[in-house]
C-alpha cells in the first residue's frame, strides 16, 4: 500500500473513532481509560497521526459498541477534485462539536 493510502486510512479511521466516540458520549479520557491507553494515544489516533495495534482497534470498537470494520469504513468518494473536496469537508466536519455541526446543517439547508 502506498504511503499516501496508508495515511488516508489512518485519517479515515481516526475521524470514525472521533465521530463514534462523540456520538456515544465518551470523552477522550473516558475512552482511553476503557481501552487501556493514554488520552494522548486516543488523541493521536483521532488525528490520524498514530496507527493503533489490532488489539487496540478491537478494544476501541468494543467500547463504542460497534464492529472493528465500522471504524475503517468510509463512504466512497469520487476521483479527482470532487473526491478531494469531499474528503476535506468530511475531515473538517469530524473535528466539529455537535453545536457546530448543527450550525453547518442549517447553512447547508439554506444553500440547497
Amino acid at each position: 500500500m502506498p504511503k499516501d493510502s496508508a495515511m488516508e486510512l489512518q485519517r479515515i479511521f481516526g475521524a470514525n473513532v472521533r465521530n463514534y466516540r462523540r456520538a456515544a458520549g465518551w470523552t477522550l479520557e473516558g475512552l482511553a481509560a476503557e481501552v487501556g491507553v493514554s488520552r494522548e494515544t486516543i488523541g493521536k489516533i483521532e488525528r490520524g497521526t498514530a496507527a493503533p495495534l489490532f488489539d487496540t482497534v478491537e478494544k476501541i470498537a468494543h467500547a463504542l459498541s460497534i464492529t472493528p470494520v465500522e471504524l475503517f469504513g468510509a463512504s466512497p468518494t469520487p476521483p479527482g477534485n470532487r473526491g478531494k473536496l469531499l474528503l476535506r469537508i468530511h475531515t473538517k466536519l469530524a473535528d466539529m462539536n455537535d453545536r457546530q455541526l448543527g450550525q453547518i446543517a442549517k447553512i447547508m439547508d439554506v444553500l440547497s
